[in-house]
């Protein structure tokens, strides 16, 4: 499933190192404005403990991880909805992803310019969420246009979105994003074919400075955004870019040694991949065999059908059965044949909704 966030924020928030450091791509960081101008896109490894147990387990001949995109957006400025800085063209990038990463700067450093001129995170959050607002009330205001002629006419389909179209264009004259808007669940269907910038699920990352990582510091700025991002049900992950630059630089037994000194027990990336994966509702299921042992992400409430269609097509349309355990049974048994003896692993059917950490070995004929 390619599966994308897209990084925004203003200029010089550190959203290029900090993609340099997601996917150790070489994304140009630069101490002024657009220094990124074509997004760029980075695949990047989900971590998950799991996987390395199930490959000491099985012992296979190659190990695959399941992977995410983050893209790397130029930074919007005040008036991008507009055509201000590169506008549009920012715009356009946004509408691509599944979901927005949004950083914010919450440290101070007379070095690298702030495009307003002052560090203020909640100011930078609305100028970007603002622009976001305005060029979805564009995209609704012309939409309206359309609708309102089928309206006339009794068009059921058309009475039911322009209903949509009221709530939407009311909540964003209050300034208030698509997601934040109440609709029910046939709304919903009409707002996600509208591909509004602000129905994205959205994640906010303070980016701080270097000694203000693995200590319990009182960063107001920090708290600011904390707040902020709570008033509409987001989750904050505080990283400090420069630092995770480091650490992208780093493996195994050199890396833990690194962290460790750092006091703290994950990096702020694994943490960033990690929630915007489950920002999207994502989790991962397994197949383990002498030939591979492989990571699958899939939408939870997926059917086990849709979850074999994710391997190939022709494992959903010749689906008989899923032979699944639990990763958790099969670490505790030992194996798949002692997890079998022991009644653990079971024969799932088309309703079978797959759960996070499944491991399973899908029947099918064509």
């Amino acid at each position: 499933m390619a599966l994308t966030a897209g990084i925004v924020g203003l200029p010089n928030v550190g959203k290029s190192t900090l993609f340099n450091a997601i996917t150790q791509a070489g994304a140009l960081s630069a101490n002024y404005p657009f220094a990124t101008i074509d997004p760029n896109v980075g695949i990047v490894e989900v971590p998950d403990e799991r996987l390395d147990k199930l490959t000491e387990l099985v012992n296979p001949k190659k190990t695959v991880p399941t992977a995410f995109e983050f893209t790397d957006i130029a930074g919007i400025v005040k008036g991008a909805s507009k055509g201000e800085g590169l506008g549009n063209q920012f715009l356009s990038h946004i509408r691509q992803v599944d979901a927005i990463t949004h950083v914010v700067r919450a440290f101070e450093d007379e070095n690298i310019t702030h495009v307003s001129g002052k560090v203020d995170p909640i100011s930078d959050i609305e100028t970007i969420n603002l622009e976001l607002i305005l060029a979805d009330l564009e995209t609704v205001t012309k939409r309206f246009d359309r609708v309102s002629k089928l309206v006339k006419q009794k068009d059921k389909a058309a009475l039911a979105e322009y209903d949509v179209l009221e709530k939407l264009k009311a909540g964003f004259e209050e300034e208030m994003p698509a997601r934040a808007v109440e609709f029910t669940d046939e709304q919903q269907k009409i707002v996600k074919g509208l591909h509004l910038l602000t129905a994205k699920p959205i994640l906010y990352v303070a980016n701080v400075s270097e000694d203000e990582i693995g200590v319990d510091v009182d960063n107001p700025y920090v708290e600011k955004i904390r707040e902020y991002a709570d008033a509409e049900g987001a989750e904050v992950i505080v990283v400090c870019a420069k630092i995770e630059s480091e650490i992208a630089e780093l493996e195994g037994e050199e890396k833990q040694e690194f962290l460790e000194e750092l006091g703290i027990e994950e990096s702020g990336l694994d943490q960033l991949i990690k929630a915007t994966y489950n920002l999207l509702g994502l989790a991962t299921y397994f197949t383990a065999g002498e030939q591979e042992v492989r990571a699958w992400t899939f939408t939870i409430g997926m059917k086990a059908p849709q979850a074999a269609g994710i391997i190939h097509t022709d494992f959903e349309r010749g689906f008989i059965r899923a032979e699944t355990v639990s990763y958790e049974d099969l670490v505790t048994e030992g194996s798949m044949g002692a997890a079998r003896e022991k009644g653990k692993v079971r024969l799932e059917g088309k309703e079978y909704l797959v759960k996070d950490g499944d491991v399973i070995h899908f029947r099918f004929n064509v």
